[in-house]
């Protein structure tokens, strides 16, 4: 029960709670206070002073981001503190604090690309005079360099150092600070050298002035020329909320959008900037391979040849679905397969050993903002960091708040907080069951236990044999379903389990298809795995980038990207979440569900639903786990949860554990289309260089 305490605000007299700033209670009083330097989820700096507010009998005007209710002592007869927020006071401290900003801020608004979306402007509008004082020559600052992804213009800086705390706390490294004091003060990097961290996009959010940009869409457009589309990130299994903005059908940047549950209100990087790779190496046109060599083809032909072909023997017949499909195509190519007797049907690219019996058993049921509640988690086989950067920092967010214990068993990795190596081997997992010393201690004695378990641990040869271990591991230290937590890669990953895109009795798998062993293999945006065995097999590959399938494919049908099509995903968690269209399908591409629906045309086995609509209908009716839009559906109450009992029995190898991720900026067709992703990716190996060197 919190603290409340009474106290006056512009002479009304409320209750709040003693942790609350004063800034915080002005405003659930419903006050307007401005503010520069102070953000909700940094911590406070109190630098700007434009939040200042009158308390009655106080000398002078107090800054409300940085007191608490609980500071504001009542008065000499007993009433509560008086605070005013629109006092003739406040007004003229805001002006002189306005004024002060302005001294050396540049009138560069014609050419800022923060213009129409800056602060400064607006609390200048709003709070300023009409007039400054000043008439002494501006301060001149030297830009600094931050890398590929950040553009900065230091003159403009008003030393908020929201940059700085963002950095330092949520991405969890110290690459930016204030370097000397007074009017020497600058924001900086370390030796000027670029940014590393995955989430350094963020603080162009953050940047209040304009100090800091993006580079990338640097003079690309104002704000009011642009058209933003809410949607969901496919760049990971996390669904991050994104807003996509557009001009002319051709996407300009991608922001976020505040969702507390999964990625708060930050993105990372590959999220942020891809957006010019979908635009290069595009398919826009079907393609049919005559004498080795790919030709432009109409439509009706290169359905008519793919018909042709899907009509032989199913048993010969292989489907892939890709990382980053939406749910409905993957309904429609299962239902296509399905009609024909295929069961050959994977959407685990990356040989994972999950299957689809038990769907707590492959969800992230923790949630993630749940991992805030947990004093313990165990890390086996992953690396947060570069697979799921926003699940990584809400970790870091709870063990700065104290009391988290992390463990981790597989390649060592700077993850931004720290933990106790238990070891590299899978072997290692077996051995730390058995122990009650270390961490093994900590875990068992946690009241929250987690485990969270990459994709990569599960997707080798002895998968299942990890899965199992992994199980008995949970079972042996008490955790239960909701510390058990798979953390997959790919955004098409849960939905297609949830579907059971995954082999039928007789079925090749991932590894039977990837060794060559289907005549004809339909890949749906797949370009994850090794297609060299397939050259001498009948490809069809449908996607939106000309990238590892489309290079082996004898058919191309060009698909829309994920910006250009409405669809369904399901997150790590489990949380179902729509996707919707931001610009056109490029050329003569099309949603990737409406080209299977022409398809099954061609071959006289038409699909049961004639529009998208229809189509969800019954992807709902046939799998109940898509019900439920924006919230996690919760398992029945016959769905027995019992970890030990996963994967299979046996040995493990005596490979280390890996991350599945090497480069975090390559990961899937559309960041590797991209110029930005590109360069961001050569910065990276030469500061690994660099580091291994030192």
């Amino acid at each position: 029960m919190s603290d409340l305490r009474k106290i006056n605000i512009d002479g009304v007299e409320y209750e709040m709670p003693g942790e609350l700033t004063l800034m915080q209670a002005c405003e659930e009083a419903g006050a307007e206070i401005p503010r520069f330097c102070y953000h909700e989820r940094l911590s406070v700096a109190g630098n700007c002073r434009m939040c200042l507010v009158e308390w009655v009998g106080a000398p002078k005007p107090q800054a409300s981001c940085a007191l608490q209710v609980k500071d504001m002592r009542p008065n000499r007869d007993g009433t509560p503190a008086n605070i005013r927020t629109n006092s003739e006071t406040v007004k003229k401290a805001r002006e002189g604090v306005m004024e002060f900003l302005l001294i050396n801020h540049p009138l560069d608004c014609p050419i800022c690309d923060q213009g129409g979306e800056c602060d400064l402007q607006d609390q200048a509008m709003a709070y300023g005079r009409d007039h400054t004082r000043f008439e002494e020559n501006k301060r001149a600052v030297d830009d600094k360099f931050m890398g590929p992804l950040v553009n900065t213009v230091m003159t403009r800086c008003i030393q908020c150092t929201r940059c700085v705390r963002f950095i330092t706390e949520v991405a969890g490294v110290q690459e930016i600070g204030l370097a000397s004091r007074g009017e020497d003060a600058e924001i900086t990097t370390y030796l000027e050298e670029s940014l590393t961290s995955e989430m350094s996009g963020n603080v162009i959010d953050l940047c209040p002035v304009g100090a800091l940009t993006s580079k990338p869409y640097a003079f690309n457009a104002r704000p009011w020329e642009l058209e933003g589309v809410e949607s969901v990130d496919v760049m990971d299994a996390v669904g991050s909320n994104i807003r996509v903005d557009a001009r002319t059908g051709r996407v300009l940047r991608i922001l976020p959008v505040i969702n507390d549950d999964i990625n708060e209100e930050w993105i990372s990087d590959k999220t942020r900037f891809v957006w010019d790779g979908l635009s290069r190496q595009r398919l826009d046109q079907p393609f049919i391979r005559k004498n080795g060599k790919l030709t432009p083809a109409g439509w009706d032909e290169a359905l008519a040849l793919v018909a042709e072909k899907l009509s032989g023997d199913p048993e010969k017949i292989a489907a892939v679905a890709g990382d980053m499909c939406d749910a409905e195509s993957m309904k429609a190519l299962k239902d296509l397969m399905d009609s024909i007797g295929v069961k050959s049907t994977e959407c685990r690219q990356d040989g994972s050993k999950l299957g689809n019996d038990n769907r707590s058993a492959y969800l992230f049921n923790t949630t993630i903002a749940g991992l805030e509640e947990a004093d313990a988690i165990l890390l086996v086989g992953t690396n947060p960091r570069l697979e799921a950067p926003l699940v990584n920092t809400r970790i870091r967010k709870t063990w700065l708040e104290g009391g988290l214990e992390v463990g981790l068993i597989g390649e060592t990795a700077d993850l931004t907080y720290e933990y106790e190596h238990i070891g590299s081997l899978a072997d290692d997992i077996a051995v730390f069951t058995k122990s009650t010393k270390g961490f093994a201690r900590k875990l068992r004695a946690a009241k929250n236990p987690v485990i969270i378990i990459g994709a990569g641990a599960l997707a080798r040869k002895d998968g299942a044999q990890i899965l199992r271990a992994c199980g008995e591991l949970a079972a042996k230290f008490g955790i239960e379903r909701k510390g058990w937590n798979v953390l997959h890669g790919a955004a098409s990953r849960v939905a297609g389990l949830d579907m059971g895109f995954v082999p039928g009795e007789g079925g090749l798998d991932m590894d039977g298809i990837a060794d060559g062993n289907a005549d004809i293999v339909y890949l749906l945006g797949a370009d994850e795995f090794e297609t060299d065995k397939l050259k001498d097999k009948f490809v069809i590959y449908q996607g939106s980038h000309g990238d590892r399938g489309a290079h082996v494919a004898d058919v191309i049908l060009p698909g829309a990207a994920y910006t250009e099509k409405d669809g369904l995903y399901t997150n790590t968690e489990g949380r179902v979440q729509m996707g919707f269209a931001a610009v056109p399908p490029k050329g003569q591409s099309k949603p990737d569900w409406a080209i299977l629906r022409a398809l099954s045309g061609h071959m006289k086995t038409e699909l049961p639903y004639d529009n998208l609509e229809q189509l969800r209908e019954k992807l709902m009716a046939d799998h109940p786990a898509f019900n439920g839009i924006n919230y996690i559906m919760e398992p029945g109450e016959d769905e027995v949860f019992e970890p030990a009992k996963l994967g299979e029995s046996g040995k493990v190898l005596k490979a280390a554990l890996q991350s599945p991720v090497e480069d975090f900026y390559m990961t899937n067709p559309i960041a590797r289309a991209s110029q930005v992703m590109a360069e961001c990716s050569e910065v990276a190996s030469a500061a690994q260089v660099k580091e291994a060197a030192e």
